[in-house]
């Protein structure tokens, strides 16, 4: 949710992000509706302050003996037309919150201009894409030569993009969670396991629920979703309260289980276990203060990048275009891992800025003194590790000629082996 004051004192800005991101919005409408319900609240505040005068007038009429009738008839004719301005204020605040969760994140000055991918900037690479000397082949079919992956029973039993990992793979999956877990604790990373469904209050708060109706499960007949990331379920964690001041930047590594729809690709690259309903994921969020969120949202990029960096995988980094990145954020990066198998750098990691665009919706607010005026922070969520993904990544650029995978020298020790 955007700053009122921008839509109402400066809505060309407003216009502007919305040509950038090639978005459709009836923005005269919002601003409509802000002028009525700011009207409404003046109207309703007056007529409540003359209702109470009223009341203070009848009060010391019973007192003195004085005849109240024509005074309670005034306060009849008040109190029908103060319930009929509630309601209305009512009315407009709820269409006026409605489009209000729907209009997109201010964008900052970095981010490229563009329709799509097309227009994303390249802002480095790291690694040194591996060279092979025999025919390479994909993780699907190292991880059916090798048996850690079981797609067609998966199938069976959940239907496509779910699958089984076995032996191994099974192991390497979590010997990802444990290094990743151990790498951010040592960052000063505060552990955190949330729930894995949340409420759609919540939900509202850190997404613009209506653009990702087809891409997060609902749980039928309850008021309940499957998290697409534990980003959401942490954000909304410290929904409705006020932090000290002194406590930011907070930050989190948030692990769990991701829930997705992910509907739309297909073709060979996108089969196995690149792209499913269910992974499993460390996440980095931060709550910050205003002044320290960009410098706070750089530390993450770059705590990413030690990590990948840590584990070998050659890499790039991106600067998300306009159009392409999602609507919460106003900064995007990416990080694309090289997939050998793939030929191709994929993405892995998506770090984002969301401003106070989530704070807003959630109402988190900080404050340094008890006597000092709130202010809401700002919310930042990087991806650390998405290990289905990655685990891609490991089989396919770590790969040896006799069919087997070298397993990458800070997982070895979590695994007790160096080779699957």
């Amino acid at each position: 949710m955007l700053d009122p004051k921008i839509i109402k004192e400066n809505p060309q800005r407003i216009r502007d992000m919305l040509k950038a991101r090639a978005v459709e919005f009836n923005l005269d409408e919002l601003v409509e509706f802000d002028q009525k319900r700011r009207d409404l609240i003046l109207k309703t505040d007056k007529m409540r302050k003359k209702k109470n005068q009223i009341a203070l007038e009848i009060s010391q009429k019973k007192k003195s003996g004085e005849d109240i009738s024509p005074i309670l008839s005034e306060m009849k004719n008040i109190s029908g037309e103060l319930t009929k301005l509630e309601s209305l204020q009512e009315e407009v605040e709820k269409k006026y919150s409605n489009l209000a969760l729907t209009i997109p994140n201010l964008i900052h000055e970095s981010v490229p201009i563009g329709k799509d991918e097309t227009a994303n900037i390249e802002i480095k690479k790291w690694g040194t894409i591996p060279k092979f000397d025999f025919k390479i082949n994909d993780h699907i079919d190292i991880s059916a030569n090798l048996d850690l992956v079981d797609l067609e029973r998966a199938a069976k039993v959940a239907g496509a993009r779910f699958y089984y990992l076995k032996n191994d793979l099974v192991r390497l999956n979590q010997s990802l969670i444990h290094y990743g877990l151990d790498f951010l604790v040592e960052k000063n990373y505060s552990l955190v396991q949330p729930p894995y469904m949340i409420n759609r209050q919540s939900m509202e708060g850190a997404i613009i629920a209506d653009d990702f109706e087809e891409v997060i499960y609902k749980i039928d007949n309850e008021d309940l979703y499957m998290i697409g990331t534990s980003e959401h379920a942490m954000a909304a964690m410290r929904s409705n309260e006020i932090i000290e001041g002194k406590d930011l930047p907070l930050r989190f590594a948030g692990v769990s289980p991701c829930f997705r729809k992910e509907a739309g690709a297909h073709g060979r690259d996108q089969k196995g276990i690149f792209r499913v309903h269910q992974f499993d994921k460390i996440e980095q969020f931060v709550f910050a203060r205003p002044e320290e969120s960009w410098k706070e949202h750089e530390r993450m990029l770059s705590v990413a990048e030690e990590f990948y960096q840590k584990l070998e995988i050659p890499y790039k980094v991106m600067l998300l275009s306009s159009g392409d990145m999602g609507k919460v954020s106003a900064k995007t990066y990416d990080i694309e891992a090289w997939m050998a198998g793939q030929n191709a750098y994929r993405e892995i990691v998506s770090c984002s800025n969301c401003l106070d665009y989530q704070a807003r919706r959630l109402k988190i607010r900080f404050r340094d003194k008890t006597n000092e005026e709130t202010q809401y922070l700002h919310t930042l969520n990087s991806t650390l590790v998405a290990t289905s993904r990655v685990l891609v990544s490991i089989m396919e650029n770590f790969q040896t000629n006799d069919g087997h995978i070298v397993i990458p020298k800070v997982l070895q020790k979590y695994m007790g082996k160096n080779i699957i």
